[in-house]
């Protein structure tokens, strides 16, 4: 399988780096799999969890929203937050997702409306992590 270059960054860290077969990537407008020659595109990716595939292997790192550019040198994605599984505290993961929840009262209108999607992500994010499949 041809493989291409792919680097994942966030504000704290250079969180990947490497040649990979495959990146399944959480989009905005549906989540989408890049693979060597893939067209190139920008596009805005929210909260949830990125698989990167080298040799067989898949290497899950959550993903709290950003940017994905594909371009003919591979793929960018700039993260707002990028934390690989093994780093995750789940249990302060599980106090933000109660914390979202307390300042939902806070939020009116088209706020709201944001506050309300990204808590779901969140929860999403939760679900999956939780799931057997991810073990």
């Amino acid at each position: 399988m041809a493989t291409f270059h792919f680097d994942l960054v966030s504000p704290e860290k250079l969180a990947f780096s490497g040649e990979v077969d495959q990146v399944d990537v959480p989009g905005v407008e549906g989540d989408f799999g890049v693979l060597a020659g893939h067209a190139p595109v920008v596009a805005a990716i929210r909260p949830g969890i990125l698989t990167v595939t080298t040799s067989g292997k898949h290497e899950k790192i959550i993903v709290l929203g950003g940017l994905a550019e594909i371009s003919e040198k591979g793929l960018t994605v700039l993260a707002d937050v990028a934390t690989s599984l093994a780093e995750l505290d789940r249990a302060r993961f599980a106090e933000t997702i109660s914390e979202m929840e307390e300042n939902l009262k806070e939020h009116e209108g088209g706020e709201l409306d944001r506050a309300i999607e990204r808590l779901d992500h969140f929860k999403s994010i939760q679900q999956q992590l939780n799931s057997t499949a991810m073990h």
